[in-house]
């Protein structure tokens, strides 16, 4: 009991101590970063999303927490609150303005014709400068940060998936190179806007593999030889490559526009390429097949049938269950990732071996231990 007490007050004590340069957070883009909004929005999201860890749905694209909750942790912070969430959230760390099913570019079609999100980059980036301006008229009152924090706030930008997957899908391949630079373009005004805004220290996140996603596996057309190693589509990564290249040429050019900010380049796409293709060698069993999903097989995914859905097909009824396991698995329900992928993006993040140019959390912050 001595010994539990001791280990006890110094947990206490360090996270007393704990100091951190940035004050608040502020989250912008689509599902990877979620934490809500798009629930707050439309809530309709069925178990057993959020089965890990909070036990219930909680908007969150995952079976517990996405990558942006893990961060939060080890910067000291409480859960970031989504912008859109009116009722329990506290925004004295920050707002978490990402929605699912976001895009970089304005969508040419509405959510329920597509399942595109209508707050696309430009809407969030307007939502926080609604949310600056009423912080700064409030001065800081109730649930809202002091009106100075804006310049020593850690701002993330990690938008782009659904442009590229929409065009692919509905344009092929061909598609990612009519789209690529007006996404990328969007990305750089949206930097510079929160520049504008007293942001100092922006962190643009790359696009993951998705030739490795086990719903565009089943849903993309291609050839078994486009299949690699760890059976992901070479082609579709191959494309991503070039997506990524533009950003971060793009990234490059506005950080030296802004020489008085820390615009940084996060390469999440070689942490979750390496996830994919070695699973075992991080704890898991399962790459490219999904834990929530329906049809077994390769992949565990039925586009008619989404995670916690039940549907009748061929004149029987369909339900997407989720695994006992998901620990072992990368892919969540074929789109998005697993909690526990998710903490290991997240320490990816924190340890800094993923930024151009480099840059180390240590030198601002106590880093907690997150898991």
């Amino acid at each position: 009991m001595l010994v539990c007490w001791i280990v006890l007050m110094v947990i206490l004590v360090s996270n007393a101590n704990a100091k951190c340069a940035f004050e608040v957070m502020f989250v912008f883009g689509d599902s990877n970063s979620d934490t809500g909004g798009f629930y707050a929005a439309f809530p309709s999201q069925p178990s057993p999303y959020g089965m890990t860890y909070f036990g219930k749905p909680t908007g969150r694209p995952a079976d517990g927490r996405v990558f942006v909750d893990f961060l939060a942790q080890g910067l000291g912070f409480p859960f970031i609150s989504p912008y859109l969430q009116s009722i329990g959230s506290d925004f004295r760390h920050g707002a978490n303005f990402a929605t699912s099913a976001s895009t970089a570019l304005q969508p040419t079609t509405s959510l329920f014709t597509n399942g595109v999100s209508p707050f696309y980059s430009a809407v969030q980036i307007n939502q926080m400068k609604l949310f600056k301006a009423r912080t700064e008229e409030n001065k800081g009152q109730g649930n809202l940060p002091q009106p100075d924090v804006f310049g020593k706030s850690l701002y993330l930008i990690y938008v782009g998936q659904n442009d590229f997957t929409g065009y692919v899908s509905s344009a092929g391949l061909g598609g990612v190179k009519q789209i690529g630079p007006q996404a990328v373009s969007q990305t750089q005004s949206a930097i510079k806007e929160i520049y504008n805004l007293g942001g100092r220290t922006i962190m643009v996140l790359n696009l993951a593999p998705v030739g490795c996603y086990p719903a565009f596996l089943v849903q993309f057309p291609h050839q078994s030889s486009d299949i690699d190693q760890a059976g992901c589509m070479t082609s579709y990564n191959n494309a991503v490559n070039e997506y990524n290249s533009m950003l971060k040429q793009a990234v490059q050019q506005t950080r030296g526009e802004l020489q008085d900010a820390n615009v940084i380049y996060v390469d999440t796409h070689s942490v979750l390429l390496e996830l994919f293709q070695r699973p075992t060698s991080h704890g898991m069993q399962h790459g490219t097949v999904a834990c929530c999903g329906y049809g077994g097989g390769s992949y565990n995914f039925n586009e008619q049938v989404f995670c916690g859905n039940t549907k009748d097909t061929n004149g029987q009824s369909a339900t997407a269950s989720a695994c006992n396991d998901p620990h072992n698995y990368v892919s969540w329900d074929g789109i998005h990732f697993t909690e526990a992928a998710n903490i290991i993006l997240a320490n990816a993040i924190l340890s800094g071996k993923s930024f151009d140019p480099g840059f180390s959390f240590n030198q601002y912050c106590d880093i907690q231990p997150i898991g």
